[in-house]
């Protein structure tokens, strides 16, 4: 069968190239450049837990080791710390919690290390998207340039970015807001007074006019670096050297107490923040991912994140197909579960943006207001609530309906697992998380104490033969794992978990009739009449 033909070589594209590979798929991902990413200290992304644990899986490297992990964060208005969170104090709980600040041409070239050796993954460099084919059997897309010439694709994903070709040739709607927010932004080496901390600061003391003059933001990068941002008055004035060099000595100087302190300016840019969300995400065989599907980052929040978070939603459902013959209904529910996600995020973003950003007035004098703002700007930097946190697919289609032993966790149906440690098929010690994305489900068994036992104790005794027979008769190959305790689980529950590690279900105790439904759901449903016929082949 065909490769995956994915358009776009940014860390989306190839992400989902890797995350493929993973599964036995092919593809080939049709880069516009030549290979490269240009260095740029003052382009960086913000990965959260899941994000960041997603990447190492795929890549195999310590993601966090090429950044740097937030030691803690504090927010400040105007002299007074108004919220403070450690993320290296054990008794805080949050040490794993951390987000991890890298700039975004290292992560660019710690996948491009990852797909260099990667059999499954052709890179076809200075290859610029001319026009799209679709027909029932697979998709054909042309290119123009140097290597201009034709290639055949089972499936087309279009990661190719804000102005994405893909998303005009298919004459999908990318409907939204303009300049929503834009910030000013340097990187520079310096020393400052709170080490590997991020730091928002709003309404400092030494700016006292403006609309919005009070806020800026410094992140922790790697050997002594930070990246500043400072949030701009709405317009289009230019933003010059002359003025950003006057930003970065009054706020160093600030921050410590006396004069500029030393400091090495490495990059300058303006970043502007757009929020729009395109009306479809798939057309037939060809998808739309990243920031050709969605663009958001107001107030702290990650667009890349959720890129991340499509390439892995789709990447299980694209290899089922290739490898087992479409289902069209799970194909659909890529659509179905990312869009309403972002949605959400985007509606919740607009919706603060008046309070946050209104300028005074009223509101200004709502005794809290301070502190309201404060935590909605903390959820959307760390990656938590409304503005931030991974989102749960709890309405979408694939979830199964009326199992009678269902019960609840603390993970509610939709959301990711919590990455406890688990016991292997072959016996080892591993996370859970490290399970993921191999395409299979996970049956997940809670059974207190057989951590201190060797499994060959064990995996013959009790409801275990039971539980292995339902999992090998499931409709798709499934790996049982057994942990000794998952929150809010009790002794011999049995969890079944999708691929991309968001919870399906959790029965009490073993159902095979349930445990199979709720397979069959997650698959999206019987396998359509003829699919076999067409099932994919290597």
């Amino acid at each position: 069968m065909d490769p995956v033909i994915i358009v776009g070589a940014g860390p989306v594209g190839l992400t989902l190239a890797l995350a493929l590979a993973r599964q036995e798929v092919p593809s080939v991902v049709l880069d516009e450049g030549l290979g490269k990413d240009e260095p740029r200290l003052a382009r960086t992304v913000v990965l959260r837990e899941d994000t960041a644990a997603l990447l190492e899986r795929l890549t195999g490297l310590p993601v966090a080791e090429a950044g740097c992990r937030w030691a803690g964060w504090r927010s400040m208005r105007r002299r007074q710390v108004m919220r403070q969170v450690s993320f290296v104090d054990p008794a805080a709980g949050e040490g794993s919690a951390a987000p991890v600040h890298l700039a975004q041409h290292v992560l660019t070239g710690a996948l491009r290390a990852a797909l260099a050796g990667e059999r499954l993954v052709r890179i076809a460099v200075d290859s610029r998207l001319d026009g799209i084919e679709q027909e029932p059997a697979g998709v054909t897309a042309h290119t123009r340039g140097p290597k201009g010439t034709w290639w055949r694709g089972s499936y087309l994903v279009g990661c190719d970015g804000p102005r994405s070709t893909v998303r005009k040739l298919q004459d999908i709607r990318f409907p939204g807001r303009t300049a929503v927010e834009r910030h000013a932004v340097a990187a520079l080496r310096t020393e400052l007074p709170w080490p590997d901390e991020a730091l928002l600061h709003r309404m400092p003391p030494w700016r006292t006019s403006g609309p919005s003059a009070g806020e800026v933001t410094a992140r922790p990068l790697p050997d002594g670096a930070w990246r500043l941002d400072w949030l701009l008055p709405p317009g289009k004035d230019l933003v010059t050297p002359e003025l950003l060099v006057s930003r970065v000595r009054e706020t160093l100087a600030g921050w410590t107490g006396g004069p500029t302190p030393p400091y090495e300016l490495l990059d300058t840019g303006v970043h502007t923040v757009h929020h729009r969300l395109a009306r479809r995400w798939r057309a037939g065989r060809v998808f739309l991912a990243g920031d050709a599907a969605h663009l958001l980052g107001a107030l702290g929040t990650q667009g890349l994140d959720e890129g991340l978070r499509d390439a892995d939603n789709l990447a299980w459902k694209l290899a089922l197909a290739w490898h087992h013959g479409p289902r069209e209904a799970l194909l659909d529910s890529y659509q179905t579960e990312r869009r309403a996600i972002v949605a959400a995020r985007l509606r919740a973003a607009d919706q603060a943006l008046p309070l946050v950003r209104g300028g005074g007035g009223l509101r200004a004098y709502v005794p809290g207001s301070a502190r309201g703002h404060d935590a909605l700007l903390t959820e959307g930097h760390l990656g938590r609530g409304a503005l931030g946190a991974p989102g749960a697919y709890a309405d979408s289609p694939l979830a199964p309906r009326h199992l009678e032993g269902e019960v609840s966790l603390e993970t509610a149906v939709g959301a990711p697992v919590v990455d406890v440690r688990v016991t292997a098929e072959d016996g080892s010690f591993v996370r859970l998380r490290d399970r993921l994305g191999r395409g299979a489900l996970l049956v997940l068994l809670i059974a207190p104490g057989t951590g201190v036992w060797d499994r060959k104790h064990w995996v013959t005794a009790g409801i275990m033969p039971r539980l292995a027979a339902a999992v090998a008769a499931l409709p798709h190959p499934a790996e049982l794992l057994v942990a000794e305790s998952y929150p809010g689980a009790a002794a011999h529950s049995v969890l079944l978990i999708r691929p991309d590690g968001h919870l399906v279900t959790a029965l009490s105790g073993v159902r095979p009739a349930d445990l199979y439904a709720a397979a069959e759901a997650t698959l999206g449903g019987p396998v359509e009449s003829g699919a076999e016929a067409t099932a994919g082949t290597r």
